[in-house]
């Protein structure tokens, strides 16, 4: 492992020497993820993008890409864009990106089943913010707001998700 590695562990999520509590998805971790199965994928995801709400907060890093009121993410398996970013209008299965409530006000993208999606694999394992403490996610990794804001100034394009075998809690 690496220094700037996020590692999920049965306490939280362990960053450059901190431990931060964090909620998983609510069937816990598998190695089979499946589209809609509510788990966190087991294995070493890199991140791959940051997404933040403008109108909500300053820029968290200099490379993170605003969220505009049309982003959507794909999440049908029979859509030609499953598993990526797209615009409104978007006829297929989606979620909406700019939300109203703060969950995704800041997105950290891993490259779960991405960028070449295997359908029913499972989409948008994301790093986002959660409702409240040890309430569970649809799969993805979820933190207070004030500790999400501290690790996305410091992660890099190195930085990596390892979600261990061991990281049933």
């Amino acid at each position: 492992m690496r220094p700037d590695d996020l590692v999920l562990t049965p306490r939280g999520l362990r960053f450059q020497g901190r431990l931060y509590p964090c909620t998983i998805g609510k069937t816990g971790c598998t190695a089979r993820k499946r589209e809609g199965d509510g788990a966190t994928p087991i294995g070493v995801h890199r991140i791959v993008g940051m997404l933040y709400r403008p109108d909500r907060m300053a820029r968290p890093a200099d490379w993170a890409l605003p969220i505009g009121p049309r982003d959507l993410w794909s999440d049908d398996v029979e859509a030609e864009d499953y598993n990526m970013m797209v615009r409104a209008p978007y006829a297929a299965s989606h979620e909406r990106l700019r939300r109203a409530d703060p969950l995704y006000d800041l997105i950290l993208l891993t490259d779960w089943n991405w960028p070449y999606a295997v359908k029913r694999r499972g989409s948008a394992i994301f790093i986002h913010q959660y409702r409240r403490a040890g309430f569970p996610t649809e799969g993805c990794i979820a933190l207070a707001r004030a500790n999400l804001r501290k690790i996305a100034a410091r992660i890099t394009f190195e930085t990596r998700l390892i979600v261990p075998e061991a990281c049933a809690r």
